[in-house]
């Protein structure tokens, strides 16, 4: 009889098939088979490790998918996605034409809600509560919460709603793995010290001290006793204020606790609050001592964990951004870094490090993030919000409102711009191009490699406005980087090859591969540097010297910056034809960027066919010329 469990298990009834003694052998026997699978693929690995017993217990004791699992952030659902059939499928994790890194509705069944940004799950659970309750139907619905998520007042909105909402089989399970657990302290000390500051309390308090300090010892062990008691009452009291019946903390790794707890609040009614304590990367020693290292690792050797290459390697856009917050900081001390919980993400650890007390983690709040920017922008220091271009969609609103609509001197970095890869369509900037460039008072730079994009952050810097820089994930064409703070014109292009008939004009990243196709179809090639203000002077003056353009963009075509040319020729009253390339109308799966983007024809042959394709006439009469 073969000893493993794990290939047996090619559902969540084949795991409830199993004795519960049998259940730790099984964790260990998916953690060995998370480590030796990411190692190959890449992926998210500490949250993973985590979560493997409390997946467990979960698919052992509810029905799924009858019963809703909802995992949030979306990144701690390998162990699910290797229960509920997929773990075969795990070779192809972020690849093209594989499973992705979250769950995913499309993807399974037992995929409920995509979560791959955060804090969405307890809206979404109550949601399915309630629908559940008007159609009938008996089943649990479960918010699985952790990795920062409870930072974001989208949580507390939630279970403000849900604690007042009657007759809901509502579950939410906190993953508290350290990491998660202290961005939210601010918060919850808050509460805590209006709790802890009535009069009988204070009081009570003078009058101990009073008696204590005669007895140090007595008094130190108080202090101690103090301290776990606010870790003891403030959850307790914030949660069940707000209307759920709050059981914890619990170990997350035990089993034998955690099935029969979970077993009996699957009996109570009402909205129920599990607190669960893990450790991140748990079961591997390395990713236990450097949970952040191994939080998305690529590929690596299980047996010695990650090298850091000793190859010299381009600098990434983060990296580049990184340094010059660091110089822009050491030059003007006005300068305040602001990220939503993307310290290492956006390139700031550095930045922490040599200005500890102008560094602002605000954790997952990006709505929070903006507007905290605009009240430092109010008091005249120069806040630079480091933000992915995807999560900045979840502030629109604070962007228009609290900065742009009061013209505050905020200056927005937009990491991870453009296609992004592996973390797919959930992640990909897309539309930020599309959102900003409808808002007045906003500047959008696109910078086209490393040292364009210092000297458009410098430039943005500067200007005594709203401003953003979009730039993409990963590094450049490998192009020398001044070291000064230099700036340029505020929306001045520039003219980088001269050629005939047909102008490409491209904003971002893609001039490497606009040169190379200008050079075998004698292209001019314009870098426009900015989407707003456009160089309207410049476009007109193109537009008069050649019978075409085109527009290259690796932001979506429909409302962006080739679109902003096509209203900018159209005010001016000049008919021509214009080719808007950029990314189409759809959603991009996950894959290597470079493959997506040949994909979307945004590589050089791609951007050569579709200029020859749509201006056959007028190639080849320039060809004949």
């Amino acid at each position: 009889m073969n000893d493993g469990l794990l290939e047996k298990i090619n559902s969540p009834e084949d795991l409830r098939e199993l004795k519960r003694e049998q259940l730790p052998k099984l964790a260990r026997e998916i953690r060995k088979f998370l480590v030796e699978s990411v190692a190959r693929t890449g992926g998210h690995l500490s949250s993973n490790l985590g979560t493997v017993e409390l997946t467990l217990a979960l698919h052992y004791v509810l029905n799924t998918p009858h019963d809703r699992i909802i995992w949030d952030v979306g990144h701690q659902s390998y162990p699910h996605k290797i229960l509920t059939g997929r773990r075969d499928k795990m070779s192809g994790l972020r690849q093209a034409g594989g499973i992705s890194g979250f769950p995913k509705r499309s993807e399974s069944e037992f995929d409920t809600f995509g979560t791959a940004h955060s804090s969405t799950s307890i809206s979404a659970a109550l949601g399915m509560a309630v629908a559940s309750r008007q159609a009938g139907i008996d089943r649990q619905h479960v918010a699985v919460i952790g990795d920062g998520a409870m930072t974001a007042g989208m949580v507390y909105e939630a279970m403000n709603n849900a604690g007042v909402t009657p007759d809901v089989n509502l579950l939410v399970i906190l993953n508290d793995n350290d990491m998660s657990i202290s961005p939210p302290v601010g918060a919850l000390n808050r509460y805590l010290a209006r709790l802890l500051s009535g009069q009988f309390y204070s009081t009570a308090k003078r009058m101990g001290r009073a008696v204590l300090q005669h007895i140090p010892p007595v008094l130190e062990l108080a202090r101690r006793v103090e301290g776990h008691a606010k870790g003891l009452i403030a959850p307790a009291t914030l949660f069940e204020e707000l209307g759920f019946n709050y059981v914890g903390p619990i170990d997350g790794h035990d089993l034998d606790a955690l099935i029969p707890t979970l077993q009996n609040l699957g009996a109570l009614k009402g909205p129920q609050f599990l607190h669960v304590v893990t450790t991140k990367g748990q079961g591997y020693k390395l990713a236990e001592a450097d949970p952040v290292l191994y939080h998305g690792p690529g590929q690596f050797d299980p047996a010695v964990g990650i090298q850091k290459s000793t190859k010299p390697s381009k600098p990434t856009f983060t990296q580049v951004f990184g340094q010059w917050l660091c110089d822009m900081a050491e030059q003007d001390p006005r300068l305040m870094g602001i990220t939503p919980a993307m310290r290492e993400g956006s390139g700031l650890v550095g930045f922490e490090k040599q200005f500890p007390d102008r560094y602002f983690d605000v954790g997952i709040a990006e709505q929070h993030a903006v507007t905290f920017a605009a009240g430092i922008a109010c008091e005249g220091m120069k806040p630079v919000v480091a933000i992915y271009s995807t999560f900045l969609q979840r502030a629109y609103d604070q962007l228009i409102h609290d900065v742009a609509l009061q013209n505050l001197d905020v200056t927005f970095a937009l990491d991870r711009a453009g296609l992004v890869g592996a973390d797919g369509a959930t992640h990909a900037g897309n539309y930020d191009i599309a959102f900003l460039r409808c808002i007045p008072n906003m500047v959008i730079a696109t910078p086209s490699d490393e040292n364009e994009a210092r000297l458009l952050l410098s430039t943005c810097y500067q200007y005594e406005g709203p401003a953003s820089v979009r730039y993409p994930r990963g590094a450049g064409a490998g192009v020398p980087i001044t070291a000064n703070l230099e700036t340029v014109p505020v929306g001045k292009a520039v003219v980088r090859h001269e050629g005939s008939k047909i102008a490409l004009l491209v904003f971002g990243t893609l001039l490497p591969s606009a040169l190379t196709a200008a050079e075998k179809l004698n292209l001019t090639v314009v870098d426009m540097r900015f989407v707003k203000p456009l160089d309207v002077q410049t476009l007109l003056e193109v537009a008069q010297s050649h019978q075409a353009l085109v527009t290259l963009e690796e932001g979506c075509v429909m409302g962006g910056a080739g679109s902003a040319v096509t209203e900018a020729l159209s005010q001016a009253q000049v008919v021509m034809p214009v080719l808007q390339l950029g990314l189409p109308d759809t959603y991009i799966d996950h894959g290597e960027q470079a493959k997506l983007l040949a994909e979307v024809g945004l590589d050089a042959k791609g951007i050569e066919a579709s200029i020859t394709e749509r201006f056959a006439e007028l190639m080849s009469t320039q060809t004949a010329a």
